[in-house]
């Protein structure tokens, strides 16, 4: 497993993740319905940091999945959580999450 989020960038590590989520058929029609998102807009906006942040957020509400695509990734969970953090950009007050 690697250390820590520095090895990745914040998008390439969603979209690997983004990956890993849509290679499961149930798992990805779970994103899918949860998200509101539809199979057109994965396709036209799966480099939208909205999107990739909104689908690691999909992640973390389910922990099971978190740690299985942490552990396909070779990364932590945190890492996944950092990313998604990374994507969302300033909180409201201004400051990195």
């Amino acid at each position: 497993m690697r250390a820590s989020l520095t090895n990745n960038d914040p998008a390439q590590l969603a979209l690997r993740a983004l990956v890993w989520t849509l290679g499961e058929p149930d798992r990805a029609t779970r994103l899918l319905d949860v998200t509101g998102m539809t199979p057109m807009d994965l396709r036209t906006r799966a480099d939208d940091p909205v999107v990739l942040a909104a689908m690691l957020a999909f992640l973390e509400a389910h922990q099971p999945d978190l740690i299985a695509c942490a552990e396909a990734l070779e990364v932590r969970p945190e890492d996944l959580a950092a990313a998604r953090r990374a994507l969302e950009g300033p909180d409201d007050f201004g400051d990195y999450a």
